[in-house]
């Protein structure tokens, strides 16, 4: 059987993708907002606050928890939610690594 498509990369160009793809909804982005907004956890407000579904909600939340830039922990019957800030931290210097690659660049192409 052949390679999986994202084997044929790099573990970085992997894990850039998958950032693009995690800010690539604005439900997703309007949480990470909220939640640096707040500065806080948020422990289940966020379909007031956001105006979706719970269920809607409860899916971009566990994208986001999978690819580690928030945590959560269980208090009672509810998760609370907030920026995992190492994760978030390292996140950005991939990133910003990525975007500035045409720093290095001294010719002009087309």
């Amino acid at each position: 059987m052949g390679l999986a498509k994202t084997e044929m990369f790099t573990d970085q160009q992997n894990e850039i993708a998958l950032f693009a793809k995690v800010f690539g909804h604005p439900a997703r982005v309007t949480i990470l907002q909220h939640l640096f907004k707040i500065d806080s956890c948020v422990c289940g407000d966020l379909v007031s606050e956001i105006g979706l579904a719970q269920p809607t909600i409860s899916q971009h939340l566990k994208e986001l928890k999978h690819l580690g830039l928030i945590k959560g922990s269980v208090e009672g019957t509810s998760v609370c939610y907030c920026i995992h800030k190492e994760n978030w931290t390292a996140m950005k210097i991939v990133m910003s690594d990525f975007l500035d690659q045409d720093l290095s660049q001294k010719t002009d192409c087309c």
